[in-house]
């Protein structure tokens, strides 16, 4: 035989071409790869194992032009201990050499299966789900978690994608999302709803980020997702009754003043009805406040018929008021609606006890135009109020349409009143402070107190703020009524030695005064001359108007914590804007809105909400006062949700100030927290 044919005789490696001229060319430049096949048979390892890895990262596979994966030959011969010089002689140096290598070969084998065993136990245990897909989306691997978040095994999935299972609503989001994500490569905590296998809404958040090949094209997207159902839900339902009315479930007043913002921008016409349901202290007196209760829940369903009748939309602004909002409507069209609904209320009958009827019932009813009667909401609604009390004023059970000329006549003389009054009981020092103790909860003893001021009328009788604070800040007049409540605490910590102590006073502060540059430069020179602690101070601001005015706000705050003073946000909840603010306001309390403390024990949307700001006010370091506190089961309720402070009629009414100087002086009253 000759040289030539023995030459050609030898067997072809595994997976190369049939021994020929080709072949023997090749043979001179051997190839720098192997295929998964070549790799599969040298490693003894199954070729799907090796595509896992690959995708993985734990043995990366280059790619062909036509995508078939390829390994470096480097890589393998190391691997296999194939690598060593061919015809090298066998000596005991290098049979010692192979075996060496044979045995790294072993060791890095087994790190491999050890270091894949490890990441399958993390991934398939794992209660989020952990998912790829190849380039267009389709699910290519899922753990375990697949069965809770789609209702389907994950082997069901595979070949499927999220989009199979998105609610209608969410497909325009999640194809931004899906563009997002090619353009950025990544995105983080993308929430969207889905619909399950079984029908069940799920809302979930979903983290991303795509794999690429050599030349920047997406080879597959890898990623997490996790059921946030139930905290997507708490934050709805607090967002929820932030702006609805816990009572009748109505929209509330910030709700009504969003709307007409709206309405208002895009300058379009419209009606605002305001509905007063007449002599309705006469039944909570009569009957009681649950009674009561009853009867606004009736009433509003009611109104709500109407209002589905014409297109309205109906608000719950407190008390015994309502509002219908008619987008588009005229002068007629309003005062139709109006008698529509009063006579509704006039059909009502309202069984107020086992043996009594209401059946007399009436309402008086304001109208106002925009943007002719107002073209902001705050003149808009002053006006609507106005309309409605000149109802009541020509003998109630009527509507009346708001009218500038008479209503300035009306307004006027009233102004005129007030502002007498109040010059008269400001020149006179018929200014007089009440107080009330802030307790601590767990053991009801008296840590702060809050100061209430009155007016003795000139018949010795109290007048409440609630009669002249708004008047007065329209007036002009609060600035002064704000200064000289202070000056007289001041006047009484100092007389009474109870300066300098840990005992605090919380002070209720306009959001008119605080916006007054030559006020605060007043009011801070007294505090400083005052010889009193300033830390012994804490002065609320409501949520309303904090909100109103944030950068004014704020400033005023920081200002006066600079002297030592605290701060407190009041009657938080009222006008709910959102949890984000009360990072930027700098306040030492939160003093939750009397009107979810009522409530607490019979509403339970009052109870999520209360729950939820304690655990927001804690995760903030800020210390919670509930209002209204006023039975032992709403004190036990506020306890086991972590509430630190109370006041209200469980613990005492307001007193006048110079009472409790002997309440405090004999030590009942514990440092302040």
């Amino acid at each position: 035989m000759s040289r030539n044919k023995r030459k050609n005789s030898r067997p072809a490696p595994a997976g190369r071409a049939s021994p020929d001229r080709g072949a023997e060319v090749a043979a001179d430049k051997p190839s720098t790869e192997y295929t998964i096949q070549q790799v599969s048979e040298m490693l003894s390892i199954p070729i799907q194992k090796l595509r896992r890895w690959d995708e993985q990262g734990v043995l990366v596979a280059g790619r062909t032009g036509g995508g078939h994966r390829r390994y470096s030959r480097e890589l393998i011969d190391r691997l296999t201990g194939t690598g060593l010089s061919a015809g090298a002689d066998r000596t005991n140096q290098e049979i010692a050499t192979i075996r060496k290598s044979l045995a790294e070969k072993r060791r890095i084998i087994q790190l491999l299966l050890e270091s894949e065993n490890r990441y399958r136990d993390l991934v398939e245990t794992s209660h989020d789900l952990i998912w790829t897909t190849d380039s267009q989306g389709r699910f290519t691997y899922l753990n375990a978690a697949a069965n809770s978040i789609f209702g389907l095994a994950a082997r069901d999935l595979i070949g499927r994608c999220f989009f199979d299972f998105e609610a209608g609503t969410s497909h325009i989001s999640n194809r931004r999302f899906l563009a997002t994500l090619r353009r950025n490569g990544e995105v983080q905590h993308y929430v969207t709803r889905l619909v399950t296998a079984k029908g069940e809404d799920r809302w979930i958040g979903i983290n991303a980020r795509v794999a690429l090949d050599d030349g920047g094209a997406i080879l597959a997207i890898r990623g997490t997702a996790r059921d946030i159902t139930e905290e997507q839900l708490s934050a709805q339902r607090i967002e929820h009754l932030a702006l609805h009315d816990s009572l009748t479930d109505l929209p509330n007043r910030h709700s009504l003043q969003r709307r007409l913002e709206q309405a208002l921008q895009s300058d379009g016409v419209g009606a605002l009805l305001f509905l007063d349901i007449d002599h309705f202290k006469y039944i909570n007196d009569n009957f009681g406040h649950r009674t009561g209760d009853q009867l606004i829940v009736g009433v509003g369903s009611v109104l709500r018929d109407v209002a589905r009748t014409v297109d309205g939309e109906l608000f719950r602004l407190g008390g015994d008021e309502f509002a219908l909002h008619l987008p588009a409507a005229l002068r007629k069209d309003a005062i139709d609606v109006a008698e529509q609904a009063l006579d509704a209320v006039r059909r009502y009958r309202f069984q107020a006890a086992e043996d009594k009827v209401i059946s007399s019932l009436a309402a008086s009813a304001g109208i106002a135009l925009y943007p002719f009667h107002g073209a902001d909401v705050l003149a808009l609604l002053s006006n609507v109020d106005i309309a409605m009390y000149q109802a009541k004023d020509l003998g109630r059970n009527r509507h009346v349409l708001f009218d500038q000329a008479s209503d300035s006549l009306r307004s006027t003389h009233r102004r005129i009143h007030w502002a007498k009054k109040l010059r008269d009981a400001l020149d006179d020092d018929r200014l007089v402070l009440f107080h009330q103790p802030v307790v601590r909860l767990r053991d009801r003893k008296p840590v702060h107190y809050e100061v209430l001021v009155r007016i003795r009328d000139e018949s010795g009788g109290l007048i409440l703020p609630g009669n002249f604070i708004e008047l007065a800040e329209s007036l002009g007049l609060i600035q002064e009524i704000d200064m000289r409540v202070v000056e007289k605490l001041l006047a009484y910590l100092r007389a009474s030695g109870q300066a300098n102590r840990k005992l605090r006073y919380f002070v209720n502060l306009s959001r008119v005064s605080i916006s007054d540059q030559h006020w605060i430069r007043r009011f801070m020179t007294m505090l400083r001359d005052s010889g009193v602690n300033p830390n012994q101070l804490v002065f609320e601001i409501t949520e309303t108007a904090a909100m109103s005015e944030i950068d004014v706000t704020l400033t005023f705050i920081k200002r006066l914590k600079e002297m030592g003073c605290r701060f407190a946000l009041d009657d938080f909840g009222a006008g709910f804007s959102s949890f984000y603010y009360l990072k930027r306001f700098d306040v030492d309390y939160l003093k939750i809105d009397g009107s979810f403390i009522r409530d607490l024990a019979t509403d339970e949307g009052s109870r999520i909400f209360v729950r939820a700001l304690n655990d927001v006010a804690r995760g903030l370091d800020k210390q919670v006062i509930a209002e209204w506190v006023e039975t032992p089961e709403v004190l036990n309720l506020l306890l086991g949700m972590g509430t630190q402070f109370g006041q209200g009629y469980l613990f005492q009414h307001p007193v006048p100030l110079e009472r409790g100087t002997k309440l405090v002086t004999d030590g009942r009253a514990a440092s302040a927290a």
